[in-house]
């Protein structure tokens, strides 16, 4: 599978000149295989990662056939970003799309997208929110962009039970996780849904794949505090002994799984 990050921020996109290197747009991975289809995984539906929906070209394709997948709710999918996706905030609503496009709740369980294994669970952020895995010929891809598996305890020694996505991560070619904070500005935002450095570390620890990324980058850190906190997570994960490959998530960069 060929896995390119189209966006690498978290909240709200951050153009400009010093945070050109790293980028700026908010999370957008792709994967892509021989067949060709199109689908839309979801992992919640907070405004960064819906607003580009009605920006997304094949959307406006009247040949194009998408499936967008999202989070289980009382509400059918489709409602609930039709919420958002309406007047007065957008000039264009769902009903107004030329492709062809169905809205499903993920399935329990783990289900085949063309070519991919796809496995899905509700992690720990505000809001019912998904981590995903996709697999393909043994390589694994494990998507966890808005999570806090560290709220309330320890993760290097809190049963593996009760870590929350660790049963999606455990093994994966590549581990994409949120590390939007310092230690230092976690302190005062816990509970906002987001990771701290360490604790993603600690998380990466427990579930061992052979890349993580760091990824869902805070709108307030440029590229020099970025490559700043690459540089830490190398200093902090020693004592772990965490053989992973640790890097920043680069908007544009693409690499082979």
């Amino acid at each position: 599978m060929r896995v390119r990050a189209w966006g690498v921020r978290g909240s709200i996109p951050t153009p400009g000149a010093k945070t050109a290197a790293v980028g700026g747009n908010t999370a957008c991975v792709q994967v892509t295989g021989d067949e060709g289809s199109e689908h839309i995984l979801l992992t919640h539906l907070h405004l960064d990662h819906i607003q580009g929906l009605l920006f997304f070209a094949p959307m406006f394709d009247p040949e194009a056939e998408i499936t967008v997948w999202g989070p289980p709710g009382r509400i059918p999918l489709r409602k609930r970003l039709a919420r958002y996706l309406s007047n007065p905030l957008s000039p264009i609503e769902i009903r107004d799309l030329p492709a062809r496009v169905a809205f499903d709740e993920v399935p329990s369980g783990g289900w085949r997208l063309g070519e991919f294994g796809v496995r899905a669970a509700l992690v720990a952020h505000r809001g019912s929110t998904l981590g995903y895995r996709v697999e393909q010929s043994g390589g694994s891809l494990c998507y966890l962009p808005d999570h806090e598996p560290g709220l309330g305890a320890s993760l290097l020694s809190m049963p593996a039970a009760w870590i929350s996505g660790l049963g999606l991560a455990r093994g994966a070619t590549t581990l994409v996780h949120d590390s939007q904070y310092t230690d230092e500005e976690y302190t005062s935002r816990r509970g906002w849904g987001h990771s701290s450095l360490s604790d993603t570390l600690a998380f990466a620890q427990r579930s061992q794949p052979e890349n993580l990324l760091l990824f869902h980058h805070d709108p307030s850190h440029d590229d020099a505090r970025l490559e700043s906190l690459a540089r830490q997570a190398s200093e902090l994960s020693a004592p772990l002994r965490l053989d992973s490959r640790i890097e920043l998530a680069r908007e544009g960069r693409a690499f082979d799984l």
